[in-house]
C-alpha cells in the first residue's frame, strides 16, 4: 500500500539530501488511491516547506501523473522516481553526478524487478523494443522512469 511506502520514501528522501548542499523540492502526485496516501502526503506538506502535493479529481494513469509533477516543478533539474521502493534514493547522488557531468538526462536501469510477474516484465520489454523503434529519440532499453532531466529536457 502507498500509504505505507510514503513515510519510508520520504524520511530517505530527506537523509539522502541531507549532507547536500542541494535546494530541493518534493511532489508528490496523488491520482486518487484507495488508501490514506493523500492524507500521508498532507502530513508532509505540512510539516516541510519542500513537500508539494497535486491532487487528481479521479486517476488519469502513471505518466500523466509523472508530466503533472514535471510540469508543476521549478528546479534547474527534476528527478522522477515512483513512489513504491524500487528505485532506491541512496542512488540520487550517483545519478546527480553524471548529471553535472553534463549529460542532460541521466536514466537509472533497474538490474531485476523484484516482485513484479512474468507477463509484466514481457510487457515493460516489449513497451522498451517498440518504443526504441517508433521514437527518434534513443531511449536505452529497459529503463524505467527513474532518472534526472534537465530543465531544458523539461
Amino acid at each position: 500500500r502507498s500509504e505505507d511506502n510514503l513515510p519510508i520514501l520520504y524520511n530517505r528522501l530527506v537523509k539522502t539530501f541531507s549532507n547536500t548542499t542541494y535546494k530541493y523540492e518534493i511532489i508528490f502526485v496523488y491520482d486518487c488511491g484507495t488508501d490514506n496516501s493523500l492524507n500521508v502526503i498532507k502530513g508532509f506538506s505540512e510539516s516541510d516547506k519542500r513537500v508539494k502535493y497535486l491532487e487528481f479529481s479521479r486517476n488519469f494513469g502513471h505518466q500523466i501523473a509523472i508530466t503533472a509533477g514535471i510540469e508543476h516543478s521549478i528546479g534547474s533539474a527534476v528527478i522522477i522516481m515512483d513512489g513504491d521502493l524500487q528505485d532506491p534514493p541512496e542512488l540520487l547522488p550517483s545519478l546527480i553526478e553524471k548529471y553535472k557531468e553534463g549529460f542532460e538526462v541521466v536514466y537509472a536501469k533497474r538490474k531485476a524487478r523484484d516482485g513484479v510477474g512474468f507477463f509484466k516484465k514481457l510487457s515493460y520489454k516489449l513497451f522498451y523494443r517498440i518504443l526504441k523503434v517508433l521514437s527518434p529519440i534513443d531511449i536505452p532499453l529497459d529503463t524505467g522512469d527513474f532518472r534526472i532531466i534537465d530543465r531544458k529536457v523539461v
